[in-house]
């Protein structure tokens, strides 16, 4: 197993691995990309043209669900930015909320986010946070 390259871009580059194609039987590379890494995770993953970010929070935990959950899509949106992809491109959603009183307040934010973008997949569930502030927090796959 090849270990991941650090480059200079903090984007660890997983060397590609090969597979055939079922049509032509000819090699393709597959290449794994992470932007943002840390020791725990990394922001953005990229692989064969999905991008898969990481949970996203609000930057105050302060705020109610309402602004906790603009912040989550616009830190959402700055993400796939930085990927190559954007919000209409969103395949799936998967939205944790602390309490489950505060669905329809996060669903009009929500509502209004994605009124004018084709509608991913999207699942809510209830959940209990890292952090008791945290209300809401957004795990996010889309294409490139």
């Amino acid at each position: 197993m090849n270990a991941p390259i650090l480059t200079t871009s903090f984007a660890y580059r997983t060397p590609p691995a090969k597979r055939r194609d079922q049509q032509s039987g000819e090699q393709q590379s597959m290449s794994i990309e992470r932007i943002g890494s840390t020791e725990r995770m990394s922001k953005i993953v990229k692989h064969n043209g999905t991008v898969y970010l990481c949970g996203q929070t609000a930057g105050d935990a302060n705020w109610d669900i309402a602004e906790q959950t603009r912040q989550c899509l616009a830190k959402v949106e700055a993400l796939l930015e930085e990927a190559g992809s954007s919000r209409d491109k969103i395949l799936s959603t998967t939205i944790y909320i602390r309490d489950i009183k505060d669905f329809a307040a996060m669903n009009v934010v929500w509502d209004a986010w994605v009124a004018d973008i084709p509608k991913p997949a999207r699942a809510c569930v209830e959940a209990r946070m890292a952090r008791p502030e945290i209300l809401v927090e957004l795990s996010v796959v889309a294409a490139q």
